[in-house]
């Protein structure tokens, strides 16, 4: 097939030899199987900023980090240099989320690089070579929902561990081999400490698996795997090995309204308080 633009720099480079067929098309990228030497990997291709449909992609950024303050500023700006440098943040989180995941026993494809926005990493098989399916494919006995539901929701677990949350979990990024679950598509990987949407994300993320695997096993549908996992990430009592339960019960502690309202009128007092001084000061 016709070598695509953006994979013609990595076979001048020698990193890819031959590009055999596409995969996939996605809302943020294209996917081809490529040759790189004796082994099959794919080459996923990032999509520009403008031809993107992924949407909200502002909630995603929240929270990630830029070292270089120039970048940063300038990405703040919205100059063709930031926006050139928010699409490499883009896409080397996925990058970065990869080698993360798979470090703290996720299963994820192995990463092989980022190059000009584009991704080479493993292509998910089975044993007999046959590219892996994704889940919306699949169909299953109510047992194998369980466990499958189960291994995702520790998967959830393991991603907080590291302070991640996919962020866009459902049946279409999660590939399905001889071993089990394969999580895909991490570029809108949320930092779960600096995002204001973290939890909603979480919480979604749960919901869109469970709803899922709950078609085969109803059951699993009264889970709340995502109260347990968010409030031991909260009390600091997370574990990758940590046995989830699936179970929670909500607090039965009443609001301190009045202590509230208490606080608010302190500080009201206390910034009134302020201004009279600086007054005093500037009349004085």
């Amino acid at each position: 097939m016709k070598t695509p633009k953006r994979i013609l720099p990595l076979i001048e480079d020698g990193l890819v030899d031959e590009v055999l067929r596409p995969l996939m098309s996605g809302k943020e990228a294209e996917v081809f199987v490529v040759r790189c030497g004796n082994e099959i990997r794919c080459a996923k291709v990032y999509k520009e900023a403008a031809k993107r449909s992924f949407k909200k992609a502002v909630q995603y950024r929240e929270g990630r980090k830029v070292r270089n303050s120039r970048r940063a500023r300038a990405m703040e700006k919205g100059s063709k240099f930031g926006r050139k440098e928010q699409e490499d943040v883009w896409q080397n989180a996925e990058v970065d989320a990869l080698y993360k995941l798979a470090a703290a026993g996720v299963r994820v494809p192995k990463p092989y690089g980022c190059f000009d926005g584009v991704l080479l990493m493993e292509l998910v098989c089975d044993d007999e070579g046959r590219v892996a399916p994704r889940l919306n494919d699949v169909s299953m006995t109510a047992e194998q929902a369980r466990d499958d539901h189960y291994v995702v929701m520790v998967y959830v677990m393991r991603m907080l561990c590291t302070g991640l949350i996919h962020g866009d979990l459902s049946e279409f990024n999660v590939l399905v081999d001889d071993y089990g679950p394969v999580i895909i598509d991490l570029p809108q990987a949320v930092d779960a400490a600096a995002n204001n949407n973290a939890y909603a994300m979480l919480e979604r993320d749960v919901a869109n698996m469970t709803h899922y695997y709950g078609q085969y096993a109803p059951d699993l549908l009264k889970t709340r795997y995502a109260d347990e996992i968010w409030a031991l990430f909260e009390d600091a009592a997370l574990d990758p090995d940590l046995e989830l339960t699936g179970e929670f019960e909500d607090s039965s502690d009443l609001a301190d309204v009045d202590g509230v309202l208490e606080e608010i009128k302190a500080a009201f007092a206390e910034e009134e308080e302020r201004k009279e001084r600086i007054r005093e000061a500037e009349e004085g």
